[in-house]
């Protein structure tokens, strides 16, 4: 897939600085440096190619987030032979997780490279799991299957897949409260509104009910983000009779 050299209007520095840094990060030389601007590419930018399609990092981001799927799957089929579907699926949504993808992604300072309009203080932590997808999309394109499996073990699997540990760590508290309650017969209830107050961004506030009690309250710039905090919150506060 070539793009025009043009594509981006860059300046010849620009190119070598972007080339430069994109090569350090994946520890080979890209063929194609066009697809991985577009991997750094925020919609805000409001680019377009020459047919009129949009371009950004979304659909590179699609792309890489079933990469790194299939990969992370043969890992652990191959990993763990005693692994039922259950289990195996259960453990690649926790490598797989936003939170987790979030976390890689600010690690490698992705965020730097970004191409937008917005100020980069004011993302949220998702933009930094969803450019680190975007970029093995970009990898798959560019290099093909056995450089984006290479760069995921190298910069995924080897430094932050520890089984043992991945056992143990709870991915949706929500959900955890949700069985909890559902197995004990205890009604429940988020509610959710909105409570932005002073904040520049649309804050969202929750309350969590189980039975007629209020258990937990929590703010969050989204509706999940805020369940998820109060589901969190109410883990911690009921840890001793959930075990």
């Amino acid at each position: 897939m070539n793009f025009p050299s043009n594509i981006f209007n860059s300046h010849p520095k620009q190119d070598g600085d972007f080339f430069l840094g994109v090569t350090d990060l994946l520890g080979f030389k890209p063929k194609q440096l066009e697809i991985y601007k577009k991997a750094f590419l925020h919609r805000s930018v409001n680019r377009k190619d020459k047919k009129g399609n949009p371009m950004n990092y979304e659909r590179l981001e699609f792309l890489g987030d079933s990469m790194l799927g299939t990969i992370i799957s043969r890992y652990l089929y191959n990993e763990v032979p005693e692994g039922d579907e259950g289990y195996l699926t259960k453990m690649r949504s926790k490598i797989v997780s936003r939170e987790h993808l979030n976390e890689l992604g600010k690690d490698l300072n992705l965020i730097k490279l970004v191409e937008s309009r917005i100020p980069k203080t004011h993302f949220g932590d998702n933009i930094h799991g969803n450019v680190f997808e975007a970029l093995v999309g970009a990898i798959y394109l560019d290099r093909g299957y056995k450089y984006v499996e290479k760069f995921i073990y190298d910069r995924v699997i080897g430094p932050y897949v520890d089984i043992e540990q991945l056992e143990g760590k709870v991915i949706s508290y929500k959900s955890l409260i949700i069985e909890w309650c559902q197995k004990q017969k205890k009604p429940f209830n988020y509610n959710v509104y909105e409570d932005t107050g002073k904040d520049e961004l649309k804050h969202f506030a929750v309350k969590l009910s189980i039975g007629n009690k209020v258990v937990a309250k929590a703010r969050a710039t989204s509706k999940k983000k805020a369940e998820e905090r109060a589901s969190k919150r109410a883990f911690f506060a009921l840890q001793d009779r959930i075990g």
